[in-house]
């Protein structure tokens, strides 16, 4: 299995693509999940609902060997996984993995972030509350208190199994329960 699904092996041979420079970085291990910038492409074509290879292939406009080769390195890095029962043509589906799945809010918050940039009206894709109809705006908050994480006041900090390289960066600051 590999380290980047297990976390625990890490001698485990991993998908091409990015390294982390500090292997115990959070930072450094999303990067090498995730990997280029084709990887979110395509999992927003998923989540959007367009799940075939042919539909995902002609929205990017990817070759067929080259997004081949890619759907081969998302389900290496354990993010999509073929649909059971699935056709070997243009019609093979694609569905997220669990692991995949949880990609899905990192994607809200970089396209809001993409769209504070620009004027409303300067706006091509809108996130909208399929409910309400209104446009959300997503913001990172703390699980537990509901607080917002954008602040000042919410740093890294070295954890218990920090390494060397990690302890000699962030400082240490005693957890309260």
């Amino acid at each position: 299995m590999s380290s980047v699904r297990a976390g625990a092996q890490h001698d485990a041979p991993r998908p091409s693509g990015p390294r982390a420079r500090i292997p115990d970085c959070p930072l450094g291990r999303t990067v090498e999940v995730v990997g280029a910038w084709w990887t979110l492409e395509i999992l927003h074509e998923i989540f959007n609902g367009h799940t075939t290879f042919g539909a995902i292939q002609h929205n990017l406009g990817t070759p067929t060997e080259l997004l081949l080769e890619r759907f081969g390195d998302l389900r290496d890095r354990g993010l999509v996984e073929p649909a059971v029962g699935a056709p070997n043509t243009d019609g093979r589906e694609y569905r997220l993995t669990p692991l995949g799945r949880t990609l899905r809010p990192l994607l809200l918050v970089i396209a809001a972030w993409g769209n504070h940039r620009l004027a409303p009206q300067d706006r091509s894709v809108i996130l909208v509350d399929t409910d309400t109809g209104v446009e959300v705006d997503p913001i990172v908050v703390d699980r537990r208190t509901g607080r917002r994480l954008d602040t000042e006041n919410v740093v890294f900090a070295r954890g218990p199994k920090a390494s060397e390289m990690v302890t000699a960066r962030y400082p240490k600051i005693m957890l309260t329960p």
